[in-house]
Parts: C-alpha cells; structure tokens; sequence
C-alpha cells in the first residue's frame, strides 16, 4: 500500500485558499449597481476603484512571487488573506468615495494578487515533479469553484439583506483560510519529510539546479517571450476580471435581466472554466502550449463578439457556457510557460 504524499494535503490547503480569495475578485460585479443606489456614485467612479484594485492586483503578482521565492508560499498566504480579510472589514463601513478607492485599491488588490496564479504555480512546481499541468489547471478552477458557490449566494444576500452582508460572506471565507494555512501548509517537500510527487529515489544535480532556478524580471524583461506573455495575458486579464468578471451582472441588468439570473449565468461561466481549466492543464501537459493559448484567445474573441446583442435568458445562459469553457483555461499554458523558459 502507498504512503500517502503530504503534496496532497498542500494542494487542498491551496484549492481552497484560492477558492475564497478569488471569490472577492466577482464580489463587485454584484454589488456595484447596490452601490451606485445607496450612495449615488457613478459607474465611472466606482469602476475606478475596481480598475485600481486589478492595477495593484497585478502588481500583488511579482510582488508576491517575489516574496514567495524569498520566505515560502505559507507566509505569503498568510500575509494575503490578511491584507483582503482587512480591506473587507474596513469596505463594511465605507462611506466616502475615496475609502472605496482606499480599501478596494490596495489590500484587496495586494492581498488576491498575493494569493493568485503565481502562488498556484510555485507550489505545483515545488511539490509535483509530474502532473504539474493538471494541478495548475486544479488551482486555476478554484477561481471558478469561488464563483460558482459564492456569486449566486453574494447576489440573493444582496437583494434580500442588503450589499454588505455579501461582502460578509467573502470576508468570512477569507477569514476561516487562516487556521488551515497557519497549521497545515508547507512551503517545500523537505518541511514534510517528504520528496517531491513524482520524483525518483534519487535526485540527479540537473533537478536540484532546476529546483533553485530563478530569473530576476530584469533580465526577463529583455527577452521576446517575456513580452508575448505578458501582452497575452494582459488581454486575458482585461476581458475576465475586468470585463466580463466586473461588468457582465450590470450589462444583464441593463439588458433586462434580474440580478439573482444575472448571478446564475456567472455561477454556470464558472462551473463549466472548471471544466476547461482542468482540460487546459491535462492538454497543457501533452500538446504545444503555444497553440493552446492561440486557439484559446481566438476561442473567447468569437465569444466576446456575441454578448453585446444578447437580450434572452437562453443566450445569455449559452454564453456563460462557451465562454465559460475557455476563460481561465489561460492560466495552465502561460504559467508552464514561464516556468519553462
């Protein structure tokens, strides 16, 4: 019988620590029409907030790789959940423009940045030396398993109860994360007694090289690749967090459907990236990642071109699902990627 591996144990800590922080990331697509009626502010202006929040989000990226390369994956979970469980407590009692811009824009863009698709993609590669496209696909659903158990709940709080106890709902998931990463989370193999899943008996010098390989952005930044990727998924970025992810609820809105519907098509957009996600990173392992990204971007622009004109629940609903297939199945090609260049 085989020992079960503590990897295990690390990727499920993960899962749902993503899950709960990624779930913030949708909370405005919900309340922004709420916010707009209690206190009066523009979409311009509360987008603002929103657009900061991705800007320092991004940021959160590097930063957290960086810090992650530096002190581990645990404490940086750690510090992350931190920062977005203080920026939602402080978003309760917001009044004034500038504390939205404030609280939304900084800890809650750091602190999801933080724990984001970097984080994933440090400990698929620390702890797995096989599989590791499927377990950055597992880690890239977990954004869309947040969607799928949160946005229909966030939205019939807000309707029935009012915006703030669908922000209390996030902040209560981010909040219970703690417990687990403080105890059973692990930054290497080694902290576990453990080899890495996949690995031989023994561990050739060419392995424990790549194991200790980094590349400072500075001298990634004179390379072509570097730039194709990122202008990549600059457009990914751009047309799931801050299209449809910001602003597909209000468009239904607009367009004459409820909120709670509104809500249920983005819960079915992330049901079914589950799906795609997890495809993308077992695809991920066995064909060109380059091609994949093509076609994938190509995917979700034929997509994209459909939803203006959309205005019957049955599209809408066949939206969320094509679209859904293909919206952060990004994330397993572009982070193999990097680690392999």
């Amino acid at each position: 019988m085989k020992r079960f591996h503590y990897a295990w144990v690390v990727v499920a800590v993960t899962f749902l620590s993503l899950l709960a922080a990624q779930s913030v990331r949708a909370a405005p697509g919900v309340i922004i029409t709420s916010l707009e009626s209690e206190f009066g502010w523009s979409r311009t202006a509360i987008s603002f907030a929103i657009s900061l929040s991705i800007l320092t989000f991004g940021l959160g990226g590097p930063l957290g790789g960086t810090l992650i390369d530096r002190f581990g994956p645990r404490r940086v979970m750690l510090v992350g959940n931190a920062l977005i469980v203080a920026g939602l407590l402080g978003l309760l009692y917001v009044r004034d423009l500038w504390q939205m811009y404030l609280l939304w824009g900084i800890p809650i863009g750091l602190g999801t940045g933080a724990v984001g698709g970097v984080l994933g993609a440090a400990v698929a590669h620390r702890w797995f030396r096989t599989q590791r496209g499927v377990i950055i696909g597992a880690f890239g659903a977990a954004t869309s398993a947040g969607q799928l158990v949160f946005v229909p709940a966030m939205a019939q709080l807000t309707v029935g109860e009012g915006w703030r106890w669908a922000i209390g709902l996030v902040l209560a998931a981010c909040a219970l994360m703690l417990a687990p990463v403080a105890i059973w989370m692990r930054d290497r193999p080694e902290d576990s007694g453990a080899k890495a899943f996949g690995e031989g008996a023994v561990v050739t010098a060419a392995v424990q090289a790549e194991d200790r390989r980094t590349t400072p952005l500075r001298e990634a930044m004179h390379t072509r690749d570097f730039w194709l990727l990122a202008a990549s998924f600059f457009v990914c970025g751009y047309t799931s967090n801050g299209l449809v992810g910001t602003h597909l609820i209000p468009h239904a809105v607009e367009h004459g459907f409820t909120e709670v519907m509104a809500a249920s098509a983005v819960a079915l957009l992330g049901s079914m990236n589950i799906v795609g996600t997890l495809a993308s990173g077992w695809l991920t392992d066995r064909y060109d990642n380059r091609k994949l990204l093509a076609a994938y971007y190509g995917f979700r622009a034929l997509s994209l071109f459909a939803l203006p004109i959309i205005y019957d629940v049955r599209w809408l609903f066949l939206f969320a699902f094509v679209y859904g297939l293909d919206w952060i199945a990004t994330v397993p090609p572009t982070a193999n990627l990097v680690a392999t260049i």
